[in-house]
């Protein structure tokens, strides 16, 4: 018999505004009895059936309802959903390097799935989706038809859900290592050790939109990772780009994708950690015309928000000092712990406490290939601040 899963009362308006979990905290009780893991049908205390999804009894969130209108979860409801989330993406213009499948904003919670030329990077993160990993793969060869699918699964929201961490081929291809066009660039995808699944694709239309902002400038780029940011910034008339990153990996990426574009002799990269590296231009005297802060997520849980709060001032404090009177600095937090409204807070006090003058030019967040659920703010993660330091 299929879980049937009751919530408290008042517990489903979360679900009935359009998100899709049910914490453990939020049921009054559990009836039936099936494998973990698998379809739980879900009520509200007045036995209204909300909807249904997979459920882990491990997990904190207990269930991912994705099915609301009565159906089944199988291969042409999955099958209708990726066409949908691809058709989307085609039909805005994505061709060769983006995200395909946005877990919980395509109604496929907990499922990733990144196209990189002809080879898809996916990531499987709940316990249910791990179960239909097989039938799912058979979905995307149909409508993809990859020459290769790589599972990225080393996040540690597999963790949560009692999952081990896995890299490795699902659909043998050529290599990991992909080469892509981006913004026009051409760009080297390493699926098996480049960020999340490969590369940060979340940033792509911000990294484009740096370049009317760095014409003729000396651009430093911070946390640079393989250079996103860097060779926008090169393609946009920048006259030299100092990227730095404290792996030498990322580095050497970063310089391999410049060659590609021919921009090799206008990068400089540098290995160190950017805290140090700041205050030690600052020490020196150094300036810069731009200067980008793409840093990784500073918070990953609530808990962690305030301490992530004092590094994101810290190092947007020694960056508004660095920029050159009439430049810019693009700053970012990726972590939704972070709010947009904590953010400019912050950005408002480093600025006071800069002693410059500093306006707001231009406010992003995440790339069309990643919509946002209005009622998940979760989904809505990427904060992307231009800044004009007077």
């Amino acid at each position: 018999m299929p879980y049937k899963v009751f919530l408290k009362k008042n517990e489903e308006k979360r679900l009935l505004a359009g998100h899709s979990w049910v914490y453990a905290n939020e049921v009054a009780r559990i009836e039936g009895k099936d494998t973990n893991g698998s379809l739980a049908e879900v009520y509200d205390a007045k036995d209204r059936l909300l909807g249904k999804g997979y459920i882990n009894h491990a997990s904190k969130i207990l269930v991912r309802v994705f099915i609301r209108d009565g159906g089944e979860a199988d291969k042409r409801l999955f099958l209708s959903r990726i066409h949908a989330a691809n058709d989307y993406r085609v039909k805005l213009g994505y061709a060769d390097c983006y995200r395909a499948v946005f877990a919980e904003a395509d109604n496929l919670p907990a499922l990733i799935v990144d196209k990189y030329g002809d080879t898809l990077s996916v990531q499987f993160l709940s316990l249910g989706m791990e179960k239909q990993k097989e039938m799912i793969t058979e979905c995307l060869r149909e409508v993809f038809a990859p020459v290769g699918i790589y599972e990225r699964d080393d996040s540690p929201a597999r963790t949560k859900e009692g999952l081990p961490l896995v890299k490795d081929w699902i659909v043998k291809g050529p290599e990991t290592r992909v080469k892509v066009t981006e913004n026009g660039l051409s760009m080297i995808v390493d699926l098996e050790n480049g960020q999340k699944t490969g590369y940060f694709l979340d940033q792509k239309e911000n990294r484009y939109a740096l370049r009317r902002y760095v014409r003729d400038a000396d651009v430093l780029d911070c946390f640079c990772n393989s250079g996103g940011f860097s060779l926008n910034a090169l393609a946009g008339g920048a006259t030299r780009v100092t990227a730095v990153d404290i792996s030498e990996q990322a580095l050497s990426d970063a310089r391999e994708n410049a060659g590609m574009n021919g921009f090799s002799n206008r990068l400089e990269t540098v290995c160190a950690d950017v805290f140090e590296l700041l205050r030690d231009y600052k020490k020196q005297g150094r300036s810069f015309d731009a200067i980008v802060l793409d840093p990784p997520a500073f918070c990953k849980s609530a808990a962690e928000a305030e301490d992530a709060y004092r590094g994101y001032k810290d190092i947007n404090l020694l960056a508004m000092k660095l920029v050159r009177q009439g430049g810019f600095l693009a700053t970012s937090s990726c972590s939704h712990f972070m709010s947009f409204y904590m953010f400019e807070k912050m950005l408002a006090e480093a600025a006071r406490e800069s002693g410059r003058t500093v306006r707001s030019v231009e406010i992003r967040s995440q790339s069309a290939d990643h919509p946002s659920l209005l009622a998940a703010e979760e989904t809505r993660y990427l904060k992307f601040y231009v800044l004009n330091i007077q």
